[in-house]
């Protein structure tokens, strides 16, 4: 997936977490609705400016921005899973610990 991709994904992501439309955001940062979907969709990359406007109005860092674990495939996150389980199994509090989390998650108890 290319950048303009994963960025577009991310945009979308935290815009709606932020309960904004497309062209409640778009005003916002001062662009077209259509620019936006174009960024959203992969399609266009953010100029330096649009990209300023969009970490001030969502409040995040760069670095939170082009972050992209969240989007990460089964085949890549397991592996890592198992390599932290690895890590921490020969400690029972730790372990302990894990396995509550794993649990709450698995069962939906949030």
């Amino acid at each position: 997936m290319s950048i303009k991709n994963l960025l577009g994904k991310k945009v979308k992501r935290l815009r709606k977490l932020r309960g904004f439309t497309q062209e409640k955001f778009a005003d916002m940062i001062d662009i077209t609705p259509r620019n936006l979907n174009r960024i959203e969709s992969g399609e266009n990359f953010v100029t330096s400016e649009t990209l300023d406007k969009i970490l001030k109005t969502l409040n995040v860092s760069a670095d939170i921005l082009f972050s992209y674990d969240h989007l990460r495939t089964e085949e890549e996150i397991l592996p890592d899973i198992y390599s932290y389980i690895d890590k921490i199994k020969l400690d029972s509090s730790r372990l302990e610990k894990a396995y509550r989390i794993l649990r709450i998650i698995a069962e939906d108890e949030f």
